[in-house]
Formats: C-alpha cells, structure tokens, sequence
C-alpha cells in the first residue's frame, strides 16, 4: 500500500512540474522571450564564454536597468550587440569603464572564459540588464526544447496520456470498492436473518 501511495505522489509531482515546465516555456516564448517574474528576466545561457561561474545551458536571472551609465568595473552585465547583421543578446563582465569626450559611457567586457576582451565596446544604451547571480545549471536545455514543436508535442502527449492513465486507475479503485461494499451488505443481511 505504501508504494501504491509513493507512486502516485510521485506521478503527481512529475506532472505539476512538466506541466510548470511547459507553462514557463509557452509563457517565455509568447512574450517574445522577455518573460519577467518578478522584476527579473530570464534568459538561456548559450556559450561557454563566462563558465565556470555560469554553465552553458544555465538559465540566469537578469535584472533590466534604467541607467547603464552608473554600473562599474566587475559587473556583470547583459546587452545587445549586432553580430553578422543579426542583434544578438551577450551576457559578459565589464573589464573597463570608458568615458567619450562627449559625456557618453562605454564599457569593455570580457566573457570570463574568453582568452581576450570582445572587440567590440558596449554602449550604455545597449545594456538592457545586470546578472543577478541566480543561475539554474542545465534547465535552459530543458527550456529550449520545450520550445521547440517535438518538444512542445512531447510535453503535451506524455502529461497527458499520463494524467488519462492516473485517472484511469483512481475511477477503477473507486468502482471497485462500490462493487465490494454492496456484497458485503448482503453477506451481513444474510447472517443476521
């Protein structure tokens, strides 16, 4: 009986969180991945350039800013940069602070892991947000298939051939024991008559 109760707990627990999952990933992916919980976005870690501090495939939390032009050397910061003609969302620590004769900031940055500065320095305006140094390691892997249509399929099919199968089982314990108790009152009339 005590495994019977294990099991099911355990089945219920696996589906409130594929089903968190998969709200968290339609969530992100509806709002353009600018998802915020609390203040703090959320963002998938795609390159190894600040490990080991940040893992690939961590998600982090960012917090967006107002004013760029205040942060300081050792923050770590996200911006956007245009790479090969495409804008591209980078998340790296400021090596150097820069100041442009015309009251402008600019920041130099480094990805930790990264051998060199990036060639390219930000511009205040181009930060969006500061790392706010929660990371869960692996879950953006989890996130992006998630977004991804075999996995959006995936995510919809087992939950819910697995909460039919739950549902299933729970009518067929509850039919059982109706089908138990009439024949014990009959038993019970016959004895006493």
């Amino acid at each position: 009986m005590r495994v019977k109760k294990w099991v099911s707990n355990f089945v219920t627990g696996v589906l409130l969180v594929l089903m968190l999952a998969v709200g968290l990933a339609v969530f992100a992916s509806k709002s353009g991945g600018e998802s915020s919980f609390f203040g703090y976005q959320l963002k998938t870690v795609l390159s190894g350039s600040m490990e080991p501090g940040i893992k690939t495939g961590s998600i982090i939390a960012i917090k967006p800013i107002q004013d760029a032009s205040k942060l300081k050397k050792g923050d770590v910061i996200t911006f956007r940069q245009v790479m090969n003609g495409q804008e591209i969302v980078i998340t790296h620590r400021i090596i150097d602070v820069l100041n442009t004769g015309n009251g402008q900031v600019m920041y130099q940055t480094k990805g930790d892991n990264n051998p060199a500065p990036d060639t390219d320095k930000v511009l205040s305006q181009n930060v969006v947000a500061t790392y706010s140094g929660f990371t869960v390691p692996q879950l953006g892997y989890f996130i992006d298939f998630a977004k991804s249509k075999p996995g959006s399929l995936w995510l919809l099919i087992v939950p819910g051939v697995l909460l039919i199968l739950y549902s299933i089982t729970n009518i067929w314990k509850i039919i059982s024991k109706l089908e138990i108790k009439p024949k014990e009152s009959k038993a019970d009339s016959n004895v006493s008559g």
